[in-house]
């Protein structure tokens, strides 16, 4: 679905630009059609306020699909990672916290690691930025030196399942703001899985529709009504 808006300047490019800000988008983003030019005047109007207006059409993306990847990887390989980590975790509890516990399990060829105790919410950080990092750092540690990735996934304090609930809920009452508004709205950004949560909470209501907008770390939701 195409949002598109009317938006107003004394100049075409302060017409975009109003647009632009109300979209919360780029330029790229969007299509732009001079409705009426400040060039084109006759001279009834001459004495009229200078008002240019455009519309602006957010161009359609298709639905963001993240794809679960294939990770043909062999027991082996699991297992060498599973033990890698390991070793490191091990050291780096006792410089850290000794108070925390930690369980390494193999589940379908992938090696689940959660950890918790009293001072493991440092860990997480800001809407689980640590955490992030740190599952990056048990996966470099990991798959080093194997041929085949072995997919690492590390959980502190049931953090994952918590988040999910809380952006679940979020897409839920965005919704319905933006059916009672009739305007769309435009989340904060996001990385790709907790984007594809609020996709996949989503994706059943014919009233709304989703699209990601933005580049890289900028990457973000915007919720609109059909």
């Amino acid at each position: 679905m195409s949002n598109s808006i009317i938006s107003e300047g004394k100049t075409t490019k302060e017409a975009i630009e109003n647009g632009l800000k109300i979209l919360n988008v780029s330029k790229n983003e969007v299509d732009v059609k001079v409705l009426e030019n400040e060039e084109k005047r006759s001279f009834f109007s001459i004495l009229d306020p200078r008002v240019v207006k455009v519309e602006l059409t957010v161009k359609e993306k298709k639905p963001e699909i993240i794809e679960k990847k294939e990770y043909k990887v062999t027991t082996e390989e699991v297992n060498t990672a599973k033990n890698k980590i390991e070793i490191f975790l091990k050291e780096f509890v006792n410089k850290y916290d000794e108070n925390i516990k930690y369980e390494i399990k193999i589940e379908d060829n992938e090696v689940k690691i959660t950890m918790n105790g009293e001072n493991s919410g440092v860990l997480i950080g800001y809407r689980g930025e640590t955490l992030n990092s740190l599952q990056t750092i048990l996966s470099s540690i990991g798959n080093k030196n194997n041929e085949n990735k072995v997919r690492i996934i590390l959980d502190i304090e049931n953090y994952r399942e918590k988040r999910k609930k809380v952006l679940e809920e979020l897409a839920e009452k965005v919704s319905k703001t933006v059916l009672r508004t009739g305007k769309s709205i435009t989340l904060e950004p996001m990385p790709a899985y907790e984007r594809k949560i609020i996709h996949s909470k989503l994706q059943s209501n014919s009233r709304i529709d989703t699209h990601s907008i933005g580049e890289n770390q900028n990457r973000r939701i915007v919720i609109s009504k059909i």
